[in-house]
């Protein structure tokens, strides 16, 4: 039997889940019985939670440096039991052969024909997989038993089993918090690196000033934008025009749905229209861009025909309004839970002052859900900004710099999109300005983000 990782680590969580177990019988044992459970220094859960760490977190550890180091150490010895004249050959070549050899492991296509010597290398390279897996197994299962047999002979009633189950949690909460953290930086950084890259080649002031979008670069000299079109005003103006749309939709809608949820509906009403509302959210983007498409837009264009306007059959306004429509249960279902959180007592204490149910939703409720509330506008901003799927299908790919709704725009999303769908070299301005639209869409978010942060600083209201 062929043993996998993923067996390895189902075995390793049945014997921590035994040592769970194991350990509580041993803290009752060493207790002197159930009714002297009052004389351990934690429960009994505590020492549960200790065993099964002492038998999961070093086994993981070995098992995570094993598979590290692992295909290093295989591959080294199947080079070095290929014939001389392969081993000799230049590393990139020799690299091809280590890829091909480990396609053929793997059963996937290759990058030429295959002779006996990678067929016996491929074999030699599975044989030591094999061994390497059931040594990995083997290893794992010992680290765990030895863990669970230490930590049993170390549990006594005085063991401090409570702190030490404590104190690997606050270790794994810092050590999620700095992978976070860490994770934000390499990608800021990653996506910067590619920008300083670009703006090598066009001007800063091109891309933050120009007026034109047109990314395509001609194959002769004589053809028109020979040298491509990179400001990036036009995508901005779209990107910020179908989200106002979308904000302007959503942000009423959904605060006024959220403040009847929560204030006015009955339980039954309540119980009812909230998850109707949020059936919302639910729904796939495609879904939403075929309705956009083949509702919303053809008969904003069939209306504003009637009354004489000249409306694209894609424009930012048929995207907008569908994108405010698939928002609105982001800021209806945050924002009543928010409203939902105000202590009760700050609404007894209005009527008890005789203020009415409007007056205390104005003047008391909302200013104290004020940041929960920004909070979901900030996600439903987000949300709006990232989409992609429907201003493709109901706005268009133009780059048009228009304050007209009824036109038709794109966003920076799309134009991301669009740049790196295929294959695409690297090292073109074309490629690269996805990365500078990545980096100026980071900054204005943070920047949105940073004014939200502000007001509501000015306007909350705080009660003790």
């Amino acid at each position: 039997m062929n043993i996998s990782p993923t067996l390895i680590i189902a075995m390793l969580l049945a014997f921590s889940s035994t040592a769970y177990i194991l350990g509580r019988k041993r803290a009752v044992q060493v207790a002197g019985g159930k009714a002297c459970i009052k004389d351990l220094h934690s429960l009994p859960t505590h020492y549960g939670a200790l065993t099964a760490l002492w038998c999961g977190i070093p086994a993981l550890l070995v098992f995570s440096c094993w598979l590290v180091f692992q295909d290093t150490v295989i591959t080294s010895m199947v080079i070095n039991d290929l014939p001389e004249q392969i081993r000799s050959l230049p590393q990139d070549r020799l690299n091809l052969v280590i890829n091909d050899i480990k396609n053929l492991v793997s059963g996937n296509i290759i990058s030429g024909d295959v002779d006996m010597a990678m067929i016996k290398a491929a074999d030699h390279y599975r044989d030591l997989l094999s061994t390497s897996m059931a040594a990995l197994g083997v290893v794992v299962l010992v680290a765990a038993i030895a863990g669970i047999l230490m930590i049993l002979k170390l549990i006594k009633p005085e063991t401090r089993a409570r702190n030490q189950v404590e104190r690997f949690v606050k270790i794994l909460l810092v050590f999620c918090s700095t992978i976070a953290i860490f994770t934000t930086i390499g990608i800021v950084l990653a996506v910067l690196y590619e920008a300083i890259r670009f703006f090598k080649v066009i001007p800063i002031t091109d891309f933050l000033f120009g007026l034109e979008w047109s990314p395509q670069m001609a194959i002769r000299d004589d053809q028109v934008g020979s040298s491509g079109a990179f400001g990036a005003i036009p995508v901005f103006a779209g990107t910020l025009m179908i989200s106002a749309i979308a904000m302007l939709i959503a942000v009423p809608i959904g605060l006024m749905a959220a403040i009847y949820l929560s204030e006015y509906a009955g339980k039954k009403v309540r119980a009812t229209v909230k998850p109707l509302m949020e059936i919302l959210a639910g729904i796939p983007t495609v879904v939403y861009g075929f309705f956009a498409a083949l509702t919303v837009a053809p008969f904003i264009r069939n209306s504003g025909s009637l009354i004489g306007l000249d409306v694209s059959s894609e424009s930012a306004l048929a995207a907008g309004l569908v994108m405010g429509i698939m928002i609105i249960p982001f800021v209806s279902s945050l924002s009543d839970d928010v409203i939902n959180a105000v202590p009760q007592t700050l609404r007894d204490g209005a009527y008890s002052l005789g203020a009415t149910q409007s007056e205390t939703i104005r003047q008391i409720i909302l200013p104290a859900a004020l940041p929960g509330i920004v909070g979901s506008i900030l996600l439903a901003v987000s949300r709006a900004i990232g989409e992609t799927m429907i201003v493709v299908m109901a706005a268009g790919l133009s780059a048009n710099l228009t304050a007209n709704p009824l036109k038709a725009v794109t966003t920076v999303t799309v134009q991301i999109v669009t740049l790196l769908v295929g294959d695409q070299e690297f090292d073109s301005p074309k490629t690269l300005a996805a990365f500078a639209l990545g980096l100026l869409l980071f900054i204005v978010t943070l920047l949105l983000n940073v004014i939200a942060l502000q007001v509501v600083r000015k306007y909350r209201e705080q009660y003790e």
